[in-house]
């Protein structure tokens, strides 16, 4: 019976078997695999259940008489597979195609002229399986076809796509990294807003620089049992109203109450004390902002505007704004996460006594400040030159909006994650449900189309969170252990052809995170569609002192380190290794260990740094390796450097340490100089133009 259920589990797409970090085979356990396939909607509570489970997905395959979804690489399908029962093989086919662009065409065709491809027995039904070509060569775009047969119909979304998706312009560039939240200025109320990203890239392109990265902007709940991790967030379809400049916003000038509120000694004398803590505080923060934007959404919607009919048109051209106000306001009510609602508001359907108008209007007008500002912001760089680095995670918040919004299409019984590996020993679960990787399909992928085209809006680049997904997922069964998951395979073909279509459509540049353990399609996959790998040369290091720092491929954004990685001053010194082990994510051993591994490293990256001319010095100190390092990355092939601003000024202390909670303040901590003041440091400023000529091709 247990081998039946991995049979079923792998029909399902769940892959029973895989090889850990260390090349161990790791085999799931029965529990696991009955936990995934009722996750993926198998009617199994038991291993007696199995059988009449499996039965009924082969039947439910068989009747379906069109995959879901079909690929058309540079417009050629491949043969479409029709299943049908035997019986009425030789009846007449009407096939009906629907372009994007609103043109069709039908025709007909005799099935027993198509060429058999399969043929099956099923509870007692002979099915074929026939395969028919279109006629034509199909402009890129999602089109619909719909096919009849004796009363039988079934529907594909086809995707006509470029094999690769956009290239970047073949010169290397350079860019820097720092999350909003930790950027501020003297003006800013407590943390970064755009003003701020936007006075940091116009910066940047007086030194030479092209690109901007940053962490996700998206909104996060900042309530008091929430993690503010920009990687968790309540949506992939929003932005962040925190990070508005309420100076900006152009109903001010005319907000007597507003103004009030910005000028009284309570706001002022709150506002100093959050600019003075080193960490951010989003709740009180956003509490303190939430008072001038209501105050401003008042005025607003007091009397007709040219303004308020703005808004109105913003939201008949983005109508899930609507939705999403509801959904929030609906939630502030209640108290309580969506699944804890009644039936009705649970299952999607508000209506006005589920929330405070009030409320609902203060979401709507938010979400319109965050979009003009961010729309305007990208006006402004792209006037310069400048392209932003945007980050999309690679799920959403259980208790968020767009979970509730598309509950259908994710597995809400499980939850996302890591197997154990070197680092992370016991695994990892990083709290969000996965997508299930039928019911996605199904809906044509709407949501998928969604989220990336709000990403890529702006253009740029476009760095997407575990690249890895596109192919398989940790599923982790609600009550078991992250230790316990199984992985779950998806349709990648059909993932990488929405990703090149989008991105030509913006002509952005798509990014994958490949770091870690890597399945061994998923490279050449990302080769095979054009996107860019990344090369961070902590992982690269090697204790050789003739190969210590592995080539950079061209088509790689190469960077010292990551926000999930110690910056490099900690990780030189090796404190991220003591950090780690007071924590309880090393043992002694393991700490011992790494530490020698790591005196090694040094040891040989200095030999190599020096034997290419890139270090001087007898004794070498961290500010002479970094520099040496970036430098050495700069003169590389790499198609864009992206430094991490906090690294100029040898910051010891990480942005996030990944598997911490209260252990380590995430996702908080702000940069140790202002936006002036590292504009006016010799150090930063000196390195940057050093990078400069170097991308430039300019020597020392």
């Amino acid at each position: 019976m247990l081998r039946l259920a991995y049979q079923l589990a792998r029909l399902y797409g769940a892959q029973t078997v895989y090889y850990d970090v260390f090349r161990r085979r790791c085999q799931a356990s029965a529990e696991a695999v009955l936990g995934v396939l009722r996750s993926l909607g198998a009617p199994v509570t038991t291993l007696e259940d199995v059988p009449s489970a499996w039965r009924q997905a082969q039947l439910e395959r068989w009747i379906r008489p069109l995959e879901p979804v079909t690929v058309a690489w540079e417009g050629r399908p491949a043969p479409i597979r029709l299943r049908l029962p035997a019986a009425i093989a030789e009846s007449k086919l009407v096939i009906n195609l629907g372009l994007e662009d609103g043109g069709s065409e039908r025709w007909e065709q005799r099935v027993g002229e198509l060429p058999t491809l399969e043929s099956a027995r099923v509870e007692g039904t002979d099915y074929v399986v026939k395969g028919f070509r279109l006629p034509r060569r199909l402009p890129w775009g999602y089109h619909r076809l719909a096919v009849e047969l004796a009363g039988r119909q079934g529907e594909a979304l086809i995707v006509a796509a470029p094999l690769k998706s956009y290239a970047p312009p073949r010169n290397r560039r350079w860019g820097a990294f720092i999350p909003l939240y930790a950027l501020y200025s003297e003006r800013s109320l407590g943390s970064g807003d755009f003003s701020d990203l936007g006075q940091f890239m116009s910066w940047v392109a007086r030194l030479g620089g092209g690109v901007v990265a940053t962490l996700p902007l998206l909104p996060v709940s900042v309530d008091k049992t929430a993690e503010a991790s920009p990687y968790l967030p309540i949506s992939r379809l929003m932005w962040n109203e925190a990070y508005l400049d309420i100076s900006r916003v152009p109903e001010l000038q005319g907000c007597p109450s507003a103004q009030a509120t910005l000028a009284s000694p309570a706001f002022s004398e709150e506002i100093d004390r959050l600019r003075r803590l080193s960490l951010v505080d989003y709740r009180r923060l956003m509490t303190l902002r939430r008072q001038v934007i209501k105050e401003l959404c008042r005025c607003l919607f007091s009397e007709a505007s040219a303004r308020l009919d703005a808004l109105h048109r913003f939201v008949s051209d983005h109508p899930q704004t609507e939705e999403y106000a509801r959904f929030r306001a609906t939630g502030e009510k209640r108290g309580l996460p969506w699944r804890s609602w009644p039936q009705r508001p649970r299952d999607g359907f508000l209506s006005e006594g589920d929330y405070d108008e009030e409320v609902r209007r203060y979401y709507l007008y938010g979400q319109w400040l965050a979009h003009e500002q961010f729309e305007e912001l990208m006006k402004e760089t792209n006037q310069k030159g400048l392209q932003l680095y945007l980050d999309l995670p690679l799920g959403v918040h259980a208790d968020g909006y767009d979970v509730w919004r598309e509950q259908k299409i994710f597995a809400l019984d499980a939850s996302t994650g890591a197997p154990p590996d070197a680092v992370f020993t016991r695994g990892q679960d990083w709290h969000f449900p996965p997508p299930h990787p039928e019911r996605v399909r199904e809906q044509g992928y709407r949501y998928v189309i969604a989220y990336l085209r709000h990403h890529l809006r702006p253009g740029g680049w476009l760095r997407i969170d575990h690249i890895m997904g596109l192919h398989r997922l940790f599923w982790i069964p609600r009550g078991l252990d992250s230790g316990q998951g199984v992985y779950v395979r998806y349709h990648a073909d059909e993932l990488y052809a929405i990703l090149a279509l989008e991105s030509h459509r913006r002509q952005a540049v798509l990014v994958g995170e490949d770091l870690g353990t890597v399945p061994p399609e998923v490279r050449p996959a990302m080769r095979r569609h054009g996107l860019q790998r990344m090369y961070v040369a902590q992982y690269e290091v090697v204790t050789n002192p003739q190969r210590a720092l592995r080539p950079v491929p061209a088509n790689a954004v190469a960077s010292l380190n990551t926000h999930d990685m110690p910056p490099f001053a900690s990780f030189w010194a090796g404190r991220d290794i003591t950090e780690r082990a007071q924590m309880g994510l090393l043992d002694s051993d393991g700490a011992s260990k790494m530490r020698g591994e790591r005196q090694a490293i040094r040891q040989a990256l200095v030999t190599f740094l020096r034997a290419h001319g890139w270090i001087n010095q007898p004794d070498p100190d961290a500010s002479a390796v970094l520099k040496a390092l970036l430098s050495s990355l700069a003169a590389g092939r790499a198609g864009l450097l992206l430094v991490n601003l906090e690294d100029l000024w040898l910051e010891a202390r990480p942005q996030n340490i990944p598997s911490t909670l209260r252990e380590y303040p995430n996702w908080r901590r702000k940069a140790r100089y202002s936006l002036e003041a590292f504009c006016q440091m010799p150090g930063v400023t000196g390195t940057l133009h050093l990078i400069d000529r170097l991308r430039r091709g300019i020597k020392q």
